[in-house]
């Protein structure tokens, strides 16, 4: 998630740079050097920081992608929970799991310990807002014997490793939380990258953590620029001025060579999030309009040129379990008349395909009959209004397996009356038991089940419309190897990272 940008600064030495013009420095030295020591990699990325790099809402996955911070799990290549700075786990009971530590290392030079994890973990649970990974989730930590760790949680918890995994519950050391009301990942992470100077929300340095428990990366280091306008990112790229650029546009992807394209399906849906709470949209007959209105198989073919499927739901086609298990929404409104309502969609240019795809959506929502005017922003500014309900409608493009690698943990903060996420404002009743119910469900296949009967319920409000299912599109030098390309959207660059 993303919320306005706070001005203060957090790392000392932050450099008073001119903004960029979405294109690195050429001819920098020993940026573009290969050495002895491994040459340093240049990436571009579509999002700035947002939150001054803080561990709790969207700049988590920044500090993720670019191998700062690690949890005490991550997902493995099939969406399960695998060792990180845990090297295994145990369930005690259903409320209660022992995380064993394996010997690792903060970029401070303390070590991880229990108490250590412990203390990290009991500030992400006091985080406001609370981080997306523990939307109706109360969790405590605290030291066991040896160099363990008892995590517990106010109800059960069937997919606390799973839950564990997400960027925002990252394990950060004391130093971190030396001021009262902030968190500073500068020099106090765990991950084979150490961030050490920031430029505002236009640039970060990263230099190798040599003593990573993972082994020495490959790359001297990282220069990340922010830069979000998607044709500079590839431009910078096809000249040679970066070696990694995320999120390439389609309407660019012609340009660049075919091997520097590398095309990922993921688990992002793009949706319009109908306002339940007030508006237009208040009405249930009046989002089945909306819904009937939209041809989401244009916006596959002709936007997003084929490089997304039309949207079945609010899980993917990369999530290979979900097709055989779908379940027909039921109790749908009856669809009322425009009547010349006149609604404000808004969106944000981060990812450029989503102001075309709000534009495509005005000429279909005008066929029938509604007024419509758009709002485009950078996504920072506009999310704090979005969640407080300002706008009718809104295109987000959602990665649903980001926070948690759990299919119900983003139906519970997306969907529900308390969802920390909650852009469509819904609070329904047979949602909430819905989702509820498939939380406490164990067995994975079972709460696959369960999650595709939450999943209906939710479309049955038509608070949200699935429009297309992404694969993203990451530009890749071509001297440039061991990029992750992760349908979970979590990493970009790691240890065998390299140029």
């Amino acid at each position: 998630m993303f919320f306005s940008p706070r001005r203060r600064r957090f790392a000392a030495g932050l450099l008073l740079a001119p903004l960029l013009t979405g294109c690195f420095a050429s001819g920098g030295g020993d940026t573009s050097s290969d050495g002895p020591e491994g040459s340093r990699l240049r990436v571009a990325l579509a999002f700035p920081p947002a939150e001054n790099f803080s561990p709790y809402g969207a700049d988590a996955t920044l500090l993720s992608r670019l191998g700062v911070t690690e949890g005490l799990t991550r997902l493995d290549a099939n969406g399960a929970a695998a060792p990180a700075l845990a090297d295994s786990w145990s369930r005690e009971n259903d409320r209660s799991w022992l995380f064993t530590l394996r010997d690792a290392t903060f970029q401070d030079g303390t070590e991880v310990t229990p108490k250590a994890v412990a203390a990290a973990l009991t500030r992400a649970a006091g985080a406001e807002p609370v981080t997306a990974a523990l939307s109706g989730v109360e969790l405590t930590a605290e030291p066991a014997d040896g160099n363990r760790v008892r995590v517990t949680t106010a109800g059960p918890d069937p997919v606390l490793p799973l839950r564990l995994s997400s960027p925002g519950l990252v394990i950060l050391s004391a130093k971190a939380y030396a001021k009262k009301d902030s968190v500073s990942p500068v020099g106090t992470a765990t991950g084979p990258f150490e961030l050490t100077e920031v430029t505002g929300t236009t640039a970060a340095t990263l230099d190798r953590f040599d003593d990573y428990w993972g082994g020495r990366a490959q790359a001297a280091g990282v220069d990340a620029r922010f830069i979000a306008d998607g044709t500079a990112r590839t431009n910078a790229l096809r000249t040679g001025e970066t070696d990694i650029a995320e999120a390439v546009p389609v309407s660019q992807a012609a340009s660049l060579d075919r091997a520097a394209r590398r095309e990922t399906a993921t688990t992002r849906t793009t949706s319009l999030l109908l306002n339940t709470r007030s508006g237009a949209f208040k009405d249930a007959r009046t989002r089945a309009a909306a819904r009937a209105a939209l041809d989401t198989s244009a916006l596959a073919e002709d936007v997003y040129e084929g490089h997304a499927d039309p949207g079945a739901g609010i899980y993917g086609p990369a999530l290979t379990w979900a097709a055989g298990k779908r379940v027909k929404p039921a109790g749908r409104a009856p669809a009322g008349a425009a009547g010349g309502k006149t609604l404000t969609v808004a969106t944000y240019d981060n990812r450029p395909e989503l102001p075309e795809v709000a534009q495509v959506l005005k000429q279909q929502l005008e066929k029938a009959g509604f007024g419509v005017k758009l709002e485009v922003r950078e996504y920072s500014r506009l999310e704090s209004d979005a969640l407080g309900g300002k706008f009718d409608a809104f295109v987000s493009a959602r990665n649903t397996m980001l926070d948690t690698g759990d299919p119900v943990s983003v139906l519970a903060s997306d969907y529900t009356c308390e969802g920390s996420y909650n852009l469509a404002l819904l609070c329904d009743e047979k949602v909430d038991r819905a989702v509820s119910g498939a939380e406490s469900v164990t067995d994975t296949a079972k709460r696959q089940d369960a999650a595709m009967r939450a999943e209906a319920a939710v479309l049955g409000t038509d608070a949200v419309v699935p429009l297309v299912h992404q694969r993203i599109i990451t530009g890749v030098g071509a001297r440039v190897s061991g990029v992750l390309l992760d349908p979970y959207e979590r990493s970009l660059v790691g240890v065998g990272t390299r140029r």
